[in-house]
């Protein structure tokens, strides 16, 4: 019997911190050998908010790094860098055409983000939601560990497969979420 997969992903912005291995990399080591691994350096999300190019490209080579070093696999996961596939943001704007400004009205980081500048806020913070349901989708994900910070973008991603495969037939798999409860909140200890 295959194994069910799994993807997900860390932005590369900000600074790396214990909160990156407990949240996400430490439980993806512990899934490797349990699921089909496919992990992204999910850059195109960390330019939904200002970025300096060098600095980010570093960012980029360094959560790699991390994965490779917090015990992630080669020989049993897929590590990629999310620019590198075009049909990421391809997927993405059919999402952005099947979701609803309701549903990425309800998203509770976009607001956390913007702040009180909602108005000079990018789209792509606002479509953020959009773009991850289309990286989880594009690989036919069974499940998605995430922190409880990321559960009600992947509810968004369920949502947006039904409602696809509702108006189009059966193309995506609708996915679970794998949360992490220890460590889901640790932020960085600087």
């Amino acid at each position: 019997m295959a194994k069910k997969r799994i993807f997900s992903g860390v932005q590369p912005s900000g600074n790396l911190h214990i909160g990156n291995y407990l949240g996400a990399i430490g439980k993806w080591v512990e899934l490797q050998d349990k699921y089909e691994c496919i992990f992204c350096v999910v850059d195109y999300h960390a330019i939904t908010v200002k970025q300096d190019p060098e600095v980010l490209k570093k960012k980029i080579i360094e959560i790699a790094k991390l994965y490779i070093a917090g015990g992630i696999d080669l020989k049993k996961a897929i590590i990629f860098q999310q620019s590198d596939i075009s049909a990421h943001t391809e997927l993405a704007w059919i999402m952005n055409c099947v979701a609803r400004i309701s549903d990425l009205n309800k998203m509770t980081q976009f607001k956390d983000k913007s702040g009180q500048s909602r108005e000079n806020a990018s789209v792509g913070l606002f479509a953020y939601p959009d773009l991850m349901a289309a990286d989880i989708l594009l690989y036919n994900t069974d499940a998605v560990p995430v922190g409880d910070d990321q559960a009600q973008h992947v509810e968004l991603a369920r949502t947006l497969a039904r409602r696809f495969n509702k108006q189009f037939g059966e193309v995506f798999r609708v996915p679970e979420l794998i949360i992490r409860k220890e460590g889901a909140r640790i932020m960085g200890l600087d």
